[in-house]
């Protein structure tokens, strides 16, 4: 998958990895009608890749994502007031796409937070696998403040994410994770000086890229259907099924050939 830019979204390849990024910085990397469908036709370029074994999505500085359009909003409201709430939902559903899009993925995800994500932008860092920030990132929900409910699934992301206490300080009460604290309560992986957070991200997506591309998206989808097991028993079947797969595919033979013969010290043959 050769590198590529668009108008307003970028796509290069670094290792097995595919970077997304988000280019729109005069706007602090909003999400138009046009950059959401703009992502999407890259997203699907990726995962029909034959070389892309990761994704990291990130903004141009200096902001991640700063949220939905203010002119979309703007235009959903007036509409809601106008003519009721269903085809406004619609519009709305267009936007959440950018980052339901990335929580679909079959692919492992990370985050590259350099700057503010705010809204509909702290969505689209929920939506991927892992974060990682820049010292300077901010999270910030910022739906109460423009008089607006949370959407696209942001409350439940966000909760399942650092828990109730930390979710109600940043929603209900306004609070605002920059990118040490983040870290510290769990909302991203790691934090890293400005300016190397999104070589973190491929360095840490490369992990999971250097995998198998058929294993590492197995692993990510069972990952999914165990979080909604309660039974610990029914963890172990789902797992036992598609551990058993993994035994009979070539690549697992010839690792572990490769990990015995460096056990050994010896050369195979």
């Amino acid at each position: 998958m050769a590198g590529d830019t668009g108008s307003l979204v970028r796509l290069e390849e670094r290792d097995g990895v595919a970077v997304v990024t988000l280019d729109d910085p005069d706007k602090r990397n909003m999400l138009s009608d046009a950059m959401v469908a703009e992502l999407l036709e890259v997203l699907d370029r990726v995962e029909g890749s034959a070389t892309a074994g990761a994704l990291v999505v990130t903004g141009a500085p200096p902001a991640f994502c700063a949220g939905a359009s203010l002119g979309n909003l703007g235009r959903a409201g007036e509409g809601a007031r106008r003519e009721g709430g269903a085809r406004q939902s619609e519009g709305l559903r267009g936007i959440y796409e950018a980052f339901l899009r990335v929580s679909r993925s079959p692919l492992p995800t990370v985050a590259a937070v350099n700057g503010a994500a705010v809204g509909a932008g702290m969505n689209l860092a929920l939506a991927c696998d892992v974060r990682v920030v820049a010292e300077s990132a901010r999270f910030d929900t910022r739906f109460l403040e423009l008089g607006l409910h949370p959407g696209g699934g942001h409350t439940w992301m966000l909760q399942r994410a650092v828990g109730e206490q930390t979710a109600l300080a940043m929603v209900l009460f306004g609070q605002v994770l920059r990118g040490p604290e983040a870290a510290a309560r769990g909302l991203a992986w790691t934090c890293h000086p400005d300016g190397e957070v999104v070589d973190a991200a491929v360095e840490l997506a490369g992990r999971a890229a250097s995998a198998p591309p058929e294993l590492a998206r197995r692993v990510k989808q069972t990952l999914r259907i165990v979080a909604t097991l309660d039974d610990h028993e029914a963890a172990v079947d789902t797992e036992l099924e598609a551990q058993v797969w993994s035994l009979a595919q070539p690549w697992f033979a010839e690792r572990l050939a490769a990990v015995q013969q460096r056990v050994s010290g010896r050369p195979k043959g």
